[in-house]
């Protein structure tokens, strides 16, 4: 896939606020077609990182939490922040470790996924953890969790059915059913 160059000009720009995990600069542009108008960019001080942990068995590990942003309670991934500048990996196994107790001893880069690339610059790195002994979960202050182990197959059915919706989750979830479907197949 080669790459285009940018369609768009930008003409000027106001920083119009920031807090410790983002910050939102509104731009003026014109955009592909000649137009002018504005386009507003949240810029993300983290890298987001996610773990799907998976047993044994092939079961995978799930915490639910209420979600501020969305005002409902979301099943997901163990995932989290990594200050940019620091090791992934590192802020991946912590995640795991803080929300589950989990702890693995096998990690492969599963994913990487932009989560909103219309409005932000988010990015996202998901492990595959294995191997995994259980200790004492330390979730964050903000961190009120429920922990619970499901079958792969049951996860796919709640992203099908729309009960599970958190996109690093969602992606996830679908390349492990994927993986599993195409095992033997040489795909």
């Amino acid at each position: 896939m080669e790459p285009t160059d940018n369609p768009w000009q930008i003409t000027g720009s106001e920083h119009v606020y920031e807090n410790p995990w983002i910050s939102l600069t509104e731009y003026q542009v014109i955009n592909p077609g000649g137009g002018k108008g504005i386009y507003g960019k949240v810029h993300f001080k983290n890298l987001a990182v996610g773990v799907v942990a998976v047993d044994d068995q092939g079961s995978i590990w799930l915490v639910g939490q209420f979600r501020f942003p969305l005002e409902k309670y979301s099943w997901e991934i163990p995932e989290g922040g990594c200050p940019l500048g620091t090791d992934p990996l590192e802020a991946a196994k912590r995640e795991l470790r803080e929300e589950t107790g989990l702890i693995a001893t096998e990690w492969t880069r599963l994913l990487e996924i932009h989560l909103s690339n219309s409005v932000s610059d988010e990015f996202g790195i998901i492990w595959k953890a294995t191997g995994l002994t259980r200790t004492t979960p330390e979730p964050e202050e903000t961190e009120r969790l429920d922990v619970k182990k499901i079958s792969l197959e049951e996860a796919y059915r709640l992203v099908e059915t729309f009960e599970i919706t958190d996109s690093l989750s969602v992606a996830a979830i679908q390349r492990l059913w994927i993986e599993e479907l195409t095992k033997g197949r040489g795909a």
